[in-house]
C-alpha cells in the first residue's frame, strides 16, 4: 500500500501492438510481406492456438502506439485535472510515430516529475517504453535521472522502498491464477472496465488505420486506472469520506467538460457506464 499522494501525479496506460518491422527482423521473414501477415506470424511462432489466437508478445518486439494519463495537479486547496493523450492529431504521421509518442511522454515526465500510476506498470508499461526507447535510440537523461541513495524518493525505477512509480496491481492485482485483471477489480468497484474494446482488438484497429478508436480506448483505461487509485487511496485512509466524493466529482466535471468538444464526445459513453455501474455498486443487497 502506497504512504502518499504527490501534489502532481499521472495516472497512465500505454497501448502497444506486435511490431511489424521487429517480426521481418527477428524472424527474416520477406520485406515485402504485409503487416498483417508478418503480425499472424509473429503470433504463430509465439504459441497462437485456436482457443488463443493473438498470444501476449513480449514488450520489446511490440510497438507503442498510444499513451494516455490523467494528470492531477494540487494548488493550494484546489485539485485540478486534465486528460493528456498521444499522439493529440491522430491524423498527423509525425504525431502517431513511435518514436515522438514514447520521446515527447518521456520527456515531460522527465521534466515535471510527477508521481506515476498504472496498472501492471512495473511490469509492462513502463518496461515497453525503456525497451523501445533504447531500441530506438532515444536519449532521455531526465527521466532516467535517479537519487543518489535509493531510499530517496523521485526514483521511476525503484520498485521497493519508493512511490514516485506507483503500480496498482502490485496492491489489488496479485500474481498467477489467483490475479486479478484491472477490468475485474475496476468493474466490481463500479467503475467502467472495457466496455466497448478488449485488448486484443488493438493490434487490428491498427492494422485499419483507427488511431483514433484506439486513443480513445486508453483514455478509458487511463481515467479507469485513476478511477481506481482514488478508490485504493481511500481504502488507505489517504482522503476522508467527503474528500473521496469531491475528488469523484471532479472527475464528472473532467468528463463533462471534454465531452462538450468535438474532439470528447466519445466520452459521454464512458460516463454513462460509469454512471451505471456506480449505481449497482452502489445497490448491493445487504
Amino acid at each position: 500500500m502506497f504512504r502518499t499522494v504527490k501534489d502532481h501525479l499521472w495516472a497512465f496506460d500505454v497501448e502497444w501492438v506486435p511490431d511489424p518491422q521487429a517480426g521481418r527482423v527477428l524472424y527474416d521473414l520477406p520485406p515485402d510481406l504485409s503487416d498483417a501477415d508478418v503480425m499472424a506470424e509473429m503470433w504463430k511462432r509465439n504459441g497462437a492456438t485456436e482457443e488463443n489466437k493473438f498470444p501476449f508478445l513480449k514488450t520489446a518486439l511490440c510497438r507503442v502506439v498510444s499513451i494516455a494519463a490523467v494528470q492531477r495537479k494540487v494548488r493550494g486547496a484546489d485539485v485540478e485535472l486534465n486528460l493528456l493523450w498521444l499522439p493529440r492529431n491522430t491524423d498527423d504521421p509525425e504525431q502517431c510515430d513511435e518514436r515522438t509518442i514514447i520521446g515527447t511522454f518521456l520527456q515531460a515526465v522527465g521534466r515535471h516529475r510527477p508521481q506515476i500510476v498504472g496498472f501492471n506498470s512495473h511490469g509492462s508499461d513502463l518496461r515497453i517504453l525503456v525497451q523501445r526507447g533504447v531500441i530506438l535510440g532515444l536519449s532521455q537523461p531526465e527521466f532516467c535521472v535517479r537519487p543518489e541513495k535509493p531510499w530517496e524518493d523521485g526514483d521511476y525505477f525503484a520498485a521497493k522502498n519508493n512511490e514516485t512509480s506507483v503500480d496498482l496491481m502490485e496492491i489489488v492485482g496479485g500474481w498467477g491464477t489467483r490475479a486479478v485483471s484491472l477490468h475485474e477489480v475496476a468493474k466490481l468497484s463500479g467503475i467502467p472496465g472495457k466496455f466497448e474494446t478488449q485488448g486484443e482488438q488493438v493490434a487490428h484497429l491498427w492494422l485499419a488505420g483507427k488511431w483514433r478508436e484506439i486513443v480513445q480506448y486508453n483514455c478509458f483505461d487511463a481515467l479507469t486506472t485513476y478511477l481506481l487509485w482514488l478508490r485504493v487511496a481511500n481504502f488507505a485512509g489517504r482522503f476522508n469520506a467527503q474528500t473521496y466524493e469531491d475528488e469523484q466529482e471532479n472527475v464528472r466535471q473532467l468528463i463533462m467538460s471534454l465531452a462538450d468538444k468535438v474532439e470528447g464526445d466519445y466520452l459521454t459513453r464512458y460516463f454513462d457506464e460509469w454512471e451505471r455501474l456506480h449505481a449497482l455498486a452502489n445497490h448491493r443487497p445487504a
